[in-house]
Parts: structure tokens; sequence; C-alpha cells
């Protein structure tokens, strides 16, 4: 044995013979994968300085003894790392450089064996080799920018002279996930393999460069060496490629465009200074507020999928649903379903609803064929997991059942009652409800423990959360069983505890009710919209309005106001209509009539365009006073101030448990800006004392909907946050 570690062997020979090559694997003790933490670093180097004091061998193989090669660094150490300050992040960088360089500097060729995923760090220490073999079902990639960052330990440096700027610059850019046939086309790796047999290809390929067959050194002097592009080339490469990624990223996500000016920069630079140049850059983005949020967006996530995989472990096994109501969004759920090989029963009380449920999973799974994601072959497999059904006829041996019908508690009263008795004791039933308490609609049931919420976002096939709503008498194995079916249809699922609009609609009905009172108050609608959106969100107030539906809107508000009437009692303030109420008295509707805030018409690809209607205009006169031009400031917190304490309220009411929890159902759920963390992290990057300071002075005149909490206001005092800081980790 050459070395031995926690996370790391080296040991001489291999089972097919011979002693002169040696054998890194990584394989982390007390963990199902392999990361890079500052501890296998310091490894590495030892690994590395073992092998090179080692005398008479011929060649290096580093594979992998876990299931995924190495899926990065380890995420938990950077905002830690981060806090440490720009010098310490500098140096830690150069030093993980001497310790990358040293492995390509080796005496003799290397050939590293990618058996499962090479991400980030990962995919790095594979690009420090002369070869690379890799197994059919493996992937490879750095997804760095999606962190806020850039790939520092090299690989804006020699991917970029492997593989080409342009297709670098897309790997980087992107930060994408490639699978083994792409990698090969491009030159990322020399050989695909069927995993059994990447020792012997890694092997094979030694013997080769060892017998003069290939050259391993014209690899490393490409890889060293400055880039093979004219002054000409390189302007029209990265010139063009940086436009292009800009408009895509958006002005809130530098990290992509700055990859592209470190290759550019290092272009013509050979391995130290190119490497000396992505270190500065990957600093820079790591000092700011962005890489911080993402990071620790990153890490919240985490959080949410390591409590979705404990309720998983508790559940039984759910291997036949049921959807009740086959509109659109049983149509959505069905196919949602099927498409992650779930049979599902799909049931109408009408042959027209039936027929236009399946006419929308049969629109979405041909959508994916027009993307290359299914074959026709595929599809129709995947179509006969979804059987129609105008009777309860096979109920008895469903699973999991959910109740998508109209939004009407009678309505889900009596469905489910019905339903109830058609199905085995052990069956489960959900409420794809989105305000109605799922304590109410329990009432009446025989077995209310076996009953939740299971709440989808429209579009279903689109949006990935899934909110798991706990009523008083739901029992555990119900909630471990939605959760599990909830991740089996690719969803993000959170379990939350129930009260009116649970936790995403109770949170986004404040942030309307900012916006009424700023309409009301004189502000344009549209310039509100322009304004959030540049703050980060999808889409403005308005504009949302009009996409979830102004009778949806009015009815939630309703359950709203019942559920909290002081602050949300009357969104209109004074008395007064709100301009959401009006739009729907005047059957502005939004995009379900094509009129509501705006007018729709149809763009080129027949989906709906929004353009400005004076119609809308008159109607919110009758409920402005005035007209009166806000700041931006101004605007901005009038409306993300009522949301964020709401979501402070969730937390404080236990409707939620944790922050991070909070702060992922509002990305995943509403779209509220990644860049931005969530509204937890908002307040804590804004300061609990400045935003209560700032949310005083709003209640003084708009009332009870912007007054802090008690527990806020002590959380100021004491200078506590809901996340630690940079400097804490």
């Amino acid at each position: 044995m050459i070395y031995q570690g926690n996370a790391i062997t080296v040991a001489r020979g291999n089972k097919n013979g011979g002693d002169n090559v040696a054998m890194l694997t990584f394989d982390l003790k007390d963990e199902s994968i392999n990361k890079l933490s500052s501890a296998v670093v310091a490894e590495l180097d030892e690994a590395v300085q073992a092998i090179r004091a080692e005398s008479g061998l011929k060649g290096l193989v580093i594979g992998s003894a876990k299931e995924a090669f190495i899926v990065g660094a380890d995420i938990t150490e950077f905002q830690a790392m981060f806090g440490k300050g720009a010098d310490f992040l500098e140096s830690m960088l150069l030093k993980v450089h001497d310790i990358f360089n040293a492995i390509e500097d080796l005496p003799f060729p290397t050939v590293t064996a990618i058996n499962g995923l090479a991400l980030g760090g990962g995919c790095e220490v594979t690009l420090t080799t002369d070869f690379r073999v890799m197994g059919d079902k493996a992937k490879i990639g750095l997804p760095e920018t999606k962190l806020g960052i850039l790939p520092g330990w090299g690989g804006c440096v020699r991917l970029p002279r492997m593989i080409g700027s342009d297709n670098a610059v897309e790997w980087i850019a992107g930060g994408t996930e490639n699978r083994a046939d792409a990698a090969l086309k491009v030159g990322a790796v020399d050989a695909v393999v069927p995993n059994d047999q990447l020792e012997a290809a890694a092997l094979d390929i030694l013997a080769r460069a060892n017998a003069g067959e290939l050259d391993y050194q014209a690899r490393r002097a490409e890889k060293t060496g400055p880039l093979k592009l004219n002054a000409i080339e390189q302007m029209m490469a990265f010139e063009t490629a940086k436009g292009f990624v800009a408009g895509k990223a958006g002005p809130h996500y530098p990290a992509p465009v700055e990859a592209i000016k470190v290759i550019q920069k290092g272009a013509g630079e050979e391995r130290t200074r190119a490497q000396a140049i992505e270190a500065k850059a990957f600093v820079k983005l790591a000092m700011t507020d962005v890489a911080f949020n993402l990071v620790g967006l990153f890490m919240n996530d985490q959080v949410v999928k390591k409590k979705a995989g404990k309720f998983e472990k508790q559940a039984k096994a759910v291997r036949q649903t049921a959807v009740l109501g086959a509109g659109i969004m049983g149509g959505g759920i069905a196919y949602q379903s099927a498409s992650k090989g779930t049979p599902i029963l799909m049931k109408d009380i009408k042959e027209e609803a039936v027929e236009l449920g399946l006419k929308e999973s049969r629109k979405l799974f041909a959508k994916q064929v027009e993307r290359k994601k299914l074959t026709t072959e595929q599809m129709a497999e995947k179509l006969t997991l979804i059987r129609p059904t105008l009777s309860y006829g096979d109920f008895g041996h469903v699973d999991l059942v959910v109740e998508a019908v109209v939004e009407n508690p009678k309505v889900k009263d009596a469905v489910l009652t019905e339903v109830e008795g058609r199905v085995s004791e052990g069956t489960i039933l959900t409420s794809n409800t989105s305000t109605i308490s799922i304590t109410r609609l329990a009432q009446n049931l025989k077995r209310p423990e076996n009953f939740c919420g299971m709440h989808f976002f429209n579009p279903v096939h689109r949006m990935p959360l899934v909110e798991v709503i706990r009523g008083e008498k739901t029992g555990d194995a119900a909630v471990a069983a939605t959760v599990a079916y909830a991740r089996a249809m690719g969803k993000t699922p959170i379990v939350v505890n129930d009260c009116p609009g649970f936790l995403v609609n109770r949170v986004l009905f404040p942030y309307f009710g900012g916006f009424s009172l700023l309409v009301e108050q004189g502000a344009d609608f549209q310039r509100v919209d322009k304004v959030m959106e540049k703050f980060g969100w999808p889409m403005g107030p308005a504009y949302l309005l009009d996409v979830v539906g102004m009778d949806t809107a009015v009815h939630a508000g309703e359950v709203m106001a019942e559920g909290f009437p002081e602050r949300m009692g009357q969104m209109g303030g004074d008395g007064t209509k709100s301009a959401i109420q009006v739009m729907y008295e005047n059957e502005r509707l939004g995009q379900k009539n094509d009129k509501g805030f705006y007018a729709y018409e149809e763009d080129r690809k027949g989906k709906p365009k929004k353009v400005s209607d004076d119609k809308a205009y008159e109607l919110v006169k009758q409920v402005a006073v005035g007209e009166k031009e806000f700041s931006d400031e101004d605007i901005i917190a009038r409306m993300m101030v009522p949301l964020c304490l709401e979501t402070v309220r969730c937390l404080e009411d236990n409707i939620v448990e944790t922050p991070a929890e909070a702060d992922m159902a509002l990305i995943y759920g509403i779209g509220f800006p990644p860049f931005r963390g969530g509204a937890l992290r908002y307040i804590d990057a804004m300061g609990v004392a400045e935003f209560v300071k700032l949310a005083d002075g709003l209640a003084e005149e708009l009332g009870p909907l912007y007054a802090p909490t008690d527990k806020l206001r002590q959380m100021a005092e004491s200078g506590e946050r809901f996340y630690p800081s940079q400097a804490q980790g």
C-alpha cells in the first residue's frame, strides 16, 4: 500500500497483475458518496506526494469505490470558507492548484476511470489526468455557475484547452450535467465502456501510452499551454458568447458571464497565469450576496430532501394511484404520475371531462416527443399507465387518491366521503386544495387519519413544489405515503400544518394586499410590475394575478379575510373595493378570458402575450385615489414587507418547521427570486433590526399588514438571525 487515508487509498498493482501501476481510489468512509472536503483535499496532497516518492511506477489510474465518482466539493463548507475573506480563499485555491498540477506533472501517463457522477471539483480532478475513460451511464459537468461561482480548481483553464472554447463555454456557463456519449463527442473523454470494463480500459490506455502509441506528453502540452485561437477567433468566440449568455442568465446572475471572461483572459496564458486569473475571479464571485444566497439555497434544498427522505423510509409502497376530477389539473397530475412510472386511474363523472384530461396528458407527452426526450413508442407506453374511467370499479386496489375537483368545500366533501366508501381501509386520500382547511374537509370522513392535503401548483408538469398538508387528525402514515408519492412524481414535497392558505398562498396574499394598497393610493400597476420584475420576480403582481385568475384570487382572498381578519380582512383598505375585485366584477379574469390587468393576444407560438389595455386603467381609476409617483424603493418595500412578515408568522405559528423549508417553498411555489435566497434570508440580508424599523414605519400609515410580530422585535433587539452569518458558517 502506497497510501492509506480516510477517503483515499493508493495501492500498487491491480487485479489484472503487474505492480508498476498506482491505483488511487476515492472511498470516503461512513459516507454514501465521495465529496472533496478540505480534509479530503489534504489527503489528496499526501497521496500525490506518496506517489511521487514511489519508484518504478509507469502509470496512475484514479477511480472510485462508490456508485458516483466524486459529486463535487463539500458545499457545506463553502459559507464558512467564504466568510474567512478573500486572501484566505485565494491562497486555498492556489494550494489546490498546486496539488492538481502535481498530478498533471507526474513523470508517467495518467488516466481517470469515471464510473458515475463526476461534478464540479470531481470533474476537475478528472481533467488533471492525461486520459479519461467513462462508464456508459456516468455523467460529467461543472455546475458551479448555478451556485453563483465558477469552477475554481482549474475547470476554466483545462476544459477549453481539451474540448475547445465553444464547447467549454456551453458546459461551464450552462452548468450542465453531460452524458457519456456527449462527453465523448466533444473529446472530454477518450473512451466510453460499461462500468465493469472501466479498469481494463484504463490499463489498456496506460499500456498504449507507455508503448508510444498514445502521446501523453502532447496531451499535457496542449492542456498547460495557451489556447490555440488567434485574436479575431477569440473575439468572435467570446464576445458573441458573452452577449448570448448575459441575455439568458439575466442581470442578477453574474457567474456565467464571469466564467466566459475568465476563459477569455486566460486564453493566451500558460497554466500558472491562467489559474491565477481563475482564482481571482472565483474569489470576487464568492464574496457576493448572490453566491452566499445560492449556496444557502443548495443547503436548504438538502434540508428539504433529507426530511422528505426520512418520511419516504416510513412510507408504505404507492404502486397504484387515482385522480378524481379530469380537467386540466387532473390531466396534469395524471401526466406527471405516468411520466414517472406510477399507474393512475383518472375519474370524472362526465365523458367530456375525461377526454379533456386525456387530451392534456397527450399534449404534454407529445411535447416530450417533440423535444426528443421520449420516442413515440415510449410515449405510447406511458399513456397506457393512465386509465380513464367514469366509475369506481377498480378503486379497491388504489393505494392513494388525489381529489382535484372544483375548489368548493361542499363539492369536495361530497366527493371525498363518496370515494372513502369505495377504497380499501388502508388507502390514503388527499385533496389538491389550495385554500380549504384540511381539518374541515376531514370532518365527515370515517378515517381522517388517512387524509391529508396534496397541493400541486399550476402548471403541474413545470412547478416543482407539492405542499403536503397535515390536518388535526392526519396520521404519520398518510403524510409519509403522500411525500413518497410526490417524490416518485419528481416533485419536491414540503410538509406544512393546516391553516387558511397553508404556507404558500397564506404568504402570497399579503403580497397581493400590498399591491392593492399601492394601486389604491395611485401607483401605476404596470410600473409596479416592472419594478418587481427588475427586483427579480419572474412576473410582476398584476401579471401574476392575470395568470392565477381573478376568480381564483377573489375566492382565495375571501378565505384569507375570514382566517386572518385583522391583517387581511379588507385588502382594499378603508372599506373600498380592491382593484382585484373590480376586475373580477367586470369579468376580466386574466388569461382565462384574455383580459385582466392586461389584454392577451396569441404570439407566433400560440402562447398568450400581454399588451397594455386602456380599459383596465379606466377600471382601476374606480379604486385609485388620484395618481401618485412611488420610488422603486417604496414599491419594493410595500410589496416585500407583508410577504416577509407573513413568512415569519408561518414559522412562529409552526405552519412550517424550519426557515429552510419556508424559503424553499416560496422559491419553488411562487418563483421568489432564487438569488435573494428566500423571504427569511432577505430579512437577514437587510438586518432584522433594519427590517423591523422599515416595517414599523409602513405600519403607521398602512396598518396591521405591515406590523412586525413581538418575537421579530425580540430578534431585532438581541441581534438574532434566521440563518447563521457567513462569518459563523
